[in-house]
C-alpha cells in the first residue's frame, strides 16, 4: 500500500511518540524527511537523527527531546497537503507565535525555516508549523 502523505506520517509519528514519552521514533527514510529532521535539530526541537539500514531499507531514527519531562515540541501541524498545496511568497510567510515557533518551508534552495527564507527573500511551499 502506498502512502499518500509521507510528511504527515512523519509528523504524526513524532507527535504520537512524544505523547507516549518514547526516547526515539523510527520513520521510513527519504531526503525530504532528512531535511525536515535537520531543520528540527538545528532549531533545537529534537536531539538528533540517525540514518539506519535495516533489512536493506533505510530508516530515519529521530531522538526526541524533553525538558523537565515535557516534550519540547508542543504542537506540530502539517499545512500544505497533497490535495491542497500552500505556497507563500517571502513577504507572506507566517511568523509563528511572534517568533516562538517556526515554519518549515521547501524552497528552490532547499528546506529551511520561514525566517531564513524571509531573510533570503525567497518563498516556497509551507510544509509545517512547529511550536
Amino acid at each position: 500500500m502506498s502512502m499518500s502523505d509521507p510528511i504527515a506520517d512523519m509528523l504524526t509519528r513524532i507527535r504520537n511518540a512524544q505523547l507516549a514519552k518514547k526516547g526515539s521514533v523510527d520513520i521510513p527514510d527519504s531526503r525530504i524527511k532528512q531535511a525536515i529532521a535537520s531543520v528540527l535539530k538545528d532549531e533545537g526541537y529534537i536531539e538528533d537523527f540517525i540514518i539506519k539500514n535495516q533489512n536493506n531499507k533505510n530508516t530515519l531514527e529521530i531522538i526526541l527531546k524533553y525538558y523537565s519531562g515535557n516534550p519540547v515540541i508542543e504542537n506540530i501541524k502539517r499545512i500544505s497537503k497533497p490535495g491542497l498545496r500552500i505556497y507563500k511568497s517571502s513577504q507572506t510567510l507566517p511568523n509563528v507565535m511572534n517568533g516562538l515557533g517556526i515554519s518549515i518551508v521547501t524552497t528552490s534552495r532547499g528546506v529551511m525555516t520561514g525566517k531564513n527564507a524571509r531573510l533570503l527573500g525567497i518563498g516556497g511551499e509551507l510544509l509545517c508549523i512547529v511550536v
